[in-house]
């Protein structure tokens, strides 16, 4: 059994990694390249996702890290990955490009994101 949950750990750790890289990168983006071509309110929203999608990488992480105790994590690292990629990545979206119909995406990614942590109290709740 033990053996079943290790790829998936590792995925789960290896995502988080992903997307903590890519917030700082994204982040010190912000800070030098972006604050002469954006307004405060737009920067302050990119901030947003960035700092939400680093807090995800950190919980994606500790799914993993569960999943290799034999928790069952994968719900939550799913939906942490969906609340990154819709509310992170509309907030980004929105900013870059000014399409304004991502702005109705970014609460369902917040919803993502409020699931994947009941999800993982669930799967705490249930550990083997």
């Amino acid at each position: 059994m033990q053996a079943q949950t290790s790829p998936s750990g590792a995925a789960a750790i290896a995502l988080g990694a992903l997307f903590g890289a890519l917030a700082v990168g994204l982040g010190a983006f912000a800070a030098h390249a972006m604050k002469a071509h954006y307004d405060a309110d737009q920067l302050h929203t990119f901030e947003t996702g960035v700092r939400y999608q680093m807090y995800h990488a950190l919980a994606l992480v500790g799914c993993g890290a569960l999943q290799r105790t034999g928790a069952r994590t994968k719900v939550a690292t799913l939906l942490f990955v969906i609340g990154i990629v819709l509310f992170s990545g509309s907030l980004y979206g929105l900013v870059w490009t000014g399409a304004r119909w991502l702005g109705p995406i970014t609460p369902i990614g917040g919803v993502a994101f409020v699931a994947g942590w009941i999800a993982l109290l669930i799967a705490a709740r249930r550990r083997p």
